[in-house]
């Protein structure tokens, strides 16, 4: 995925991590439902239902339109069940050369190391496209999170980015002089 042109597919022993097409915008959808109840209101379905489908599909044809990498749907390769996302995005007001990993599963994925093999692939594929540090910003209490970015080689650095009613985010990072996926 350099970063001059578009999303290309990354393919790992089960999974396929592919562009994102409007018609995922179903499972984006049901990821928003699971969310757990400590998030942030923003980050949840609000008292209208939105964001619904139509308005996941409005971004992900925003997001199509950048030519650079982004987030890509994680596919079961074995039943080409969409059950997710994986990829990088980068803080607008941030420095270019600095993405942050952002991974979601459905539940029923937990507990399975997908997470873990879409986010080695997307860490490969931004080192290879000259990439060698990534954050990640997780919740406190996202436990599950912080342990799949532990195995990623990603460590906390002693950062608050936030820190609101819904708990503090924890700046981890990866930089490839101090860590391999």
């Amino acid at each position: 995925m350099p970063a001059d042109s578009p999303q290309k597919s990354l393919t790992t022993e089960r999974l396929t991590l592919r562009p994102q097409k409007d018609t995922d915008a179903v499972v984006f959808r049901l990821l928003w439902t699971e969310r757990d109840e400590r998030a942030p209101p923003h980050r949840r379905i609000d008292a209208d239902g939105r964001p619904n489908v139509d308005d996941i599909v409005r971004y992900i044809r925003e997001e199509r339109e950048r030519e650079r990498p982004g987030l890509l749907t994680v596919v079961l390769r074995e039943t080409e069940e969409v059950i997710g996302y994986c990829g990088v995005v980068f803080d607008p007001n941030g420095d270019p050369a600095d993405p942050e990993l952002v991974f979601e599963l459905l539940r029923a994925m937990h507990n399975r190391g997908l997470a873990t093999e879409a986010g080695r692939a997307v860490i490969t594929c931004m080192r290879e496209s000259g990439f060698p540090r990534l954050r990640a910003n997780v919740w406190d209490w996202n436990a599950t999170s912080r342990h799949v970015l532990g195995k990623l080689g990603f460590v906390e650095v002693g950062t608050i980015t936030k820190e609101s009613a819904h708990g503090s985010s924890l700046l981890m990072v990866r930089d490839e002089g101090k860590a391999q996926a």
